[in-house]
């Protein structure tokens, strides 16, 4: 045996399994020619490395999602192995749904083994399985397992080597009838009162009280990602960049000649002889102090947080909340997981559009992120800025965002060509999160991050450091000047902060302060910084997400439905 196979539904506890069953060292990569993410890792066995999969969660093999066809796939190419064999997860408290995958692996005729997991909760839920009639149903060893505590796991490790083909002999039309059949003799359910959770559980996912619930959630989620990400960020981020890199740093001046080509492209512009980590824009500098100390404490906070919500199971229910609504911008319920993490930052949110099936939901809700769905840090700016006339200001900015969020949400549906797949996804039980694979999947990510996302925003910042050393950004912004002033209402000089506003676009809110401009075009400029276009973090990230023409596509939305709400705002206030 040199591979396994995790397969099961979704939310059925594998990903808690397959923690157990791996190490530190996992990987978490694309299938390939496809957007549908799966993980792999390694088991000790008899002296032995074998391979363990994390395969997409599939109901059916009769695929009707990519992830599905990628499941499904997977199982195709180890179907001639002989030293693979098959760990059919299954959720012990939901057995009749869950065994219409089982009896379809048994007509694969691969070896396999099935875990009856959530063990214990079948006391609770007042479900009866006898094993052992299960086992001699189905023909394969059957074992029960408590991923969370790790009951069994030791068990189902020392008997992997029994794994066979199963007996189970069936016609295809009938399977519905077969699964009755083993139900009938294997499972008992006894009466008993819904428990204080599943009640939750329940009001989560109602029209009107599911809406308060998630925004008290979310309000909670979003003060505790602040509180982390600016925690690192002040703590550790800028003291390391402070203390320890920016004195090598300044050895490199001396060096380059104090000015010049290579100069500037690897230290970038000295800001009164010292290096300003957003402005300068070298390599060596911005290149790495945007992604490393502003960017990525958010992700770390921001994944922390979306995988405490995914393993508890809240996150599947914010989906179907919001479904009705995500499907009238031609998404399903979870694009809303890009829109959250693009609240934070849009890094993370662009990144998060891989949670999507097709390239038209992925560019709609790319672009949708980009334009109206500002940063924390920029948020704050604008709280900070647009605070000062008041409330009914604020709701202004925001007010305005939101409703370019709906209305050109409504175009991109109709002028996108393409379909919007219905949302399936099982409402697992509330459940406190595996804390030890919580951290693995954060660690996954941000790792994954750091290896993918850095290196183009390096690229960026390069590209960028170019046209200024050229002159070519400075050049756009004269012509761009008088535009600003006629379509914006704005002054010529905020032209910089818009240029600014593609590195960081809070400093570039903060860059309004010496305008000293009236509430309007307050107004005005903070709504063109969060729409016209993305920082250059998420530009290169998006650049690798979309491709370079929709990504152009994409950018070409932005500059015009910037004009418009613009121009519109400039015309009304």
């Amino acid at each position: 045996m040199n591979k396994i196979l995790l397969i099961g539904n979704p939310n059925v506890g594998k990903s808690v399994i397959f923690s157990r069953l791996t190490g530190v060292n996992v990987i978490a990569s694309n299938y390939p020619g496809t957007t549908v993410n799966f993980t792999k890792g390694f088991l000790r066995y008899k002296g032995k490395k074998v391979e363990v999969i994390d395969v997409p969660g599939t109901y059916s093999l009769d695929p009707s999602s990519r992830a599905e066809e990628v499941a499904v796939q997977m199982l195709d190419d180890i179907k001639k192995d002989d030293n693979a064999i098959i760990i059919n997860v299954i959720d012990a408290t939901n057995l009749e749904r869950n065994l219409h995958l089982t009896l379809q692996l048994t007509k694969r005729r691969i070896p396999m083994i099935g875990i009856l997991n959530f063990w214990d909760e079948c006391k609770h839920t007042g479900v009866s399985i006898d094993v052992g009639q299960l086992q001699q149903e189905l023909g394969i060893p059957i074992f029960t397992t408590c991923g969370i505590t790790g009951e069994g796991i030791k068990t189902l490790v020392d008997s992997l080597d029994l794994a066979r083909v199963g007996s189970l002999k069936y016609k295809s039309e009938n399977i519905w009838n077969e699964i009755g059949n083993i139900i009938n003799k294997t499972q008992q359910l006894s009466h008993r009162h819904h428990t204080l959770w599943e009640r939750i559980g329940e009001a989560s996912i109602h029209p009107i009280a599911g809406i308060p619930i998630a925004i008290i959630v979310l309000v909670f989620a979003f003060t505790v990602i602040r509180f982390i990400g600016e925690g690192i960020i002040n703590y550790i981020a800028n003291p390391i960049f402070d203390n320890l890199w920016t004195p090598l740093l300044m050895k490199l001046p001396h060096l380059l000649g104090g000015a010049g080509f290579f100069h500037d492209i690897l230290l970038g512009k000295l800001i009164d002889g010292q290096i300003a980590y957003v402005e300068s824009l070298g390599l060596l500098s911005t290149g790495l102090y945007v992604p490393l100390a502003m960017v990525l404490p958010y992700i770390i906070a921001f994944y922390f947080i979306l995988s405490f919500m995914e393993d508890s199971g809240y996150l599947p229910r914010l989906g179907v909340l919001v479904d009705n609504l995500m499907h009238k911008l031609g998404l399903h319920g979870l694009a809303i997981i890009p829109m959250l993490l693009g609240l934070g930052c849009n890094v993370p949110g662009a990144l998060a559009t891989r949670v999507l099936e097709t390239r038209r939901e992925r560019f709609i809700a790319a672009t949708l992120m980009a334009i109206a769905v500002p940063c924390m840090a920029q948020i704050a700016m604008i709280f900070g800025l647009v605070g000062s006339y008041g409330v009914g200001a604020i709701a202004i900015v925001f007010g305005t965002l939101f409703i370019v969020w709906i209305v050109l949400g409504l175009i991109l549906k109709k002028i996108i060509k393409g379909e919007s797949p219905e949302i399936f996804v099982e409402i697992p039980a509330y459940r406190f999160p595996y804390i030890p694979g919580l951290f693995k999947k954060v660690w996954m990510r941000v790792f994954w991050f750091v290896k993918e996302a850095v290196p183009f925003v390096i690229v960026g910042v390069l590209i960028v450091n170019i046209l200024y050393f050229t002159g070519f950004i400075q050049f756009i912004g004269r012509i761009a000047a008088p535009f600003i002033h006629g379509i914006f209402g704005l002054p010529q000089d905020a032209i910089g902060a818009l240029i600014v506003g593609f590195l960081r676009k809070d400093v570039a809110v903060g860059m309004l302060i010496p305008l000293e401009l009236t509430r309007s075009q307050m107004i005005i400029a903070s709504v063109v910084l969060t729409m016209y276009f993305p920082c250059i973090a998420t530009f290169t990230v998006l650049v690798k997400e979309l491709g370079l023409k929709d990504m152009f596509k994409s950018a070409g939305i932005m500059l015009t439905s910037t004009a418009v709400v613009g121009g519109i705002l400039n015309l009304v206030l």
